[in-house]
């Protein structure tokens, strides 16, 4: 594992290449897959249906990862700073290159204006990644900000139902709690402690000031999200997803609705 963690010091770039060539593949084998009827009809839910499937295993792969590195390495989660251990820099530039995939196939299929919000978030975690891959430092934290994607699991899961019309379903029902759960405690709850960590060391981390205004930006965008979800699952039940004849939605031009 030391020669690994020596070749991919070495050579970060390339395998963040690699790692976003292996989700293309993972997204071509998952286009194989049958789509839900609903879905299939029409080509913006079929690409977000995809879209999100490739999601989903980024997030499987690496929550699971980033909760298994701080269980065996503790020290993960207080040293965000100087902390490193081959599996935890193989992660972040695993996940490094999910992101990349990930905007590639939003700006070239051509959804770069309706999920624009998408892009920003992707570009602040790409740039604040490939800066810890080719300094090595803030690896730990990185992993620790890996903690969101427990909740992007249900997130995930949550817009891959609407899209099949299940918002009836008692699956969609548990997982609007589970979802809201994890949102508090593993999304905002990591945001917030990486934001706190910052402002406690700022005096002395490297580039403090970039990374702490990049939280900031998607704090606000984490908030913004957390209450559009409150509003859509909690506080307005009743207003259910209007699908015209042919099975669309009536806001086919955003990304991801509420």
């Amino acid at each position: 594992m030391e020669a690994l963690l020596r070749v991919l010091n070495s050579h970060p770039g390339p395998s963040v290449l690699l790692s976003s060539l292996l989700f293309r593949l993972i997204h071509r084998l998952l286009q194989r897959l049958p789509l839900p009827s609903v879905v299939r009809q029409d080509e913006l839910r079929s690409w977000k249906w995809r879209n999100l499937s490739v999601s989903m295993v980024h997030s499987l792969v690496t929550a699971t990862w980033a909760m298994a590195c701080v269980m065996i390495w503790p020290e993960t989660l207080h040293n965000l700073h100087s902390y490193n251990t081959p599996l935890c820099y193989l992660l972040v530039c695993c996940s490094t290159g999910y992101f990349l995939q990930d905007a590639g196939d939003i700006i070239l299929t051509g959804h770069a204006k309706g999920s624009w919000e998408f892009l920003l978030h992707h570009s602040l975690v790409i740039s604040c990644f490939l800066y810890t891959l080719f300094t090595q430092v803030y690896v730990a934290g990185a992993v620790v900000a890996l903690f969101v994607e427990v909740n992007s699991v249900t997130l995930h899961l949550r817009l891959m139902l609407k899209l099949a019309g299940a918002q009836s379903s008692s699956m969609y029902h548990v997982n609007k709690f589970a979802n809201l759960f994890t949102y508090v405690t593993f999304r905002l709850g990591t945001q917030f402690y990486l934001t706190w960590y910052i402002v406690q060391n700022y005096y002395w981390l490297d580039h403090g000031g970039y990374f702490l205004a990049s939280m900031i930006v998607i704090n606000i965008m984490m908030l913004i999200y957390f209450q559009r979800l409150l509003r859509a699952d909690i506080f307005s039940p009743q207003k259910k997803s209007h699908l015209v004849q042919n099975g669309t939605h009536r806001d086919n031009k955003k990304f991801l609705s509420d």
